[in-house]
């Protein structure tokens, strides 16, 4: 009996030991790609930013802003009469409307029927009150298309004095049902340990398994996506 207890005792301390882990080419404490995979390909966020815009598509229409240039909503919109685009600062030449967009009153009110803002407001301290400019600037029945980070690597260049947060699915949920109610906001998380992995590597997406970053696990949060809608 007690030959069967050390025995029993052996096997669960040899289970609990790890395993050894080969680490490859990850072993390293510097990424593969410094600058989010941009210098092997498409870096792994834009695998879903761009496929929550183009499932969002028939939202961009109208007068329609977005954030930086108009990128996205050439590619993804469908019937925009009217463009705009904000810049944090002056010398874009694509820009409409330069400012901080937590600024009051920077936005017209009741404008736009989209407004896309992608990777954004983290760049931006007060948070909350870009979320209401936003909700201000929508007209009633207006879409804000928004993603944010969650887990990721800091930026080293231009915005990296600004990257001031990085969310999780329930404070997104939270800033938005502040401002838009919460039957107005519909939010996803989109990531899992291999996306992220990938991602803060700087693995790029054409060396990535798609059918892996498709699989969903909450608490490794790549990129929360939020459609909010402006009650008529």
């Amino acid at each position: 009996m007690r030959s069967l207890l050390k025995r029993g005792r052996e096997w669960v301390a040899s289970a609990r030991r790890p395993r050894g882990v080969r680490m490859g080419e990850l072993s390293g404490t510097a990424p593969l790609d410094p600058d989010f995979g941009y210098g092997r390909g498409t870096p792994i966020d834009r695998y879903y930013i761009e496929s929550f815009l183009g499932r969002s598509s028939p939202d961009i229409r109208g007068r329609a802003l977005e954030v930086g240039d108009a990128t996205y909503c050439r590619r993804f919109g469908m019937g925009i009469a009217r463009q705009d685009v904000l810049h944090v600062a002056a010398g874009n030449q694509d820009a409409t409307i330069v400012g901080d967009l937590s600024q009051p009153g920077l936005l017209p009110t009741d404008a736009f029927d989209c407004m896309v803002l992608t990777q954004t407001l983290h760049l931006i301290y007060d948070m909350p009150g870009a979320v209401r400019e936003i909700h201000n600037a929508l007209r009633p029945g207006g879409v804000a298309l928004v993603t944010v980070p969650g887990i990721t690597r800091i930026d080293r260049g231009e915005w990296e004095n600004i990257w001031y947060w990085s969310l999780t699915g329930r404070s997104a949920r939270r800033l938005f049902a502040d401002a838009f109610g919460e039957d107005s906001c519909t939010i996803e998380i989109h990531g899992n340990v291999y996306a992220a992995t990938c991602f803060l590597q700087g693995i790029a997406l054409e060396e990535a398994d798609t059918a892996k970053l498709d699989v969903r696990d909450p608490s490794f949060p790549v990129i929360i996506t939020v459609r909010a809608v402006k009650s008529t």
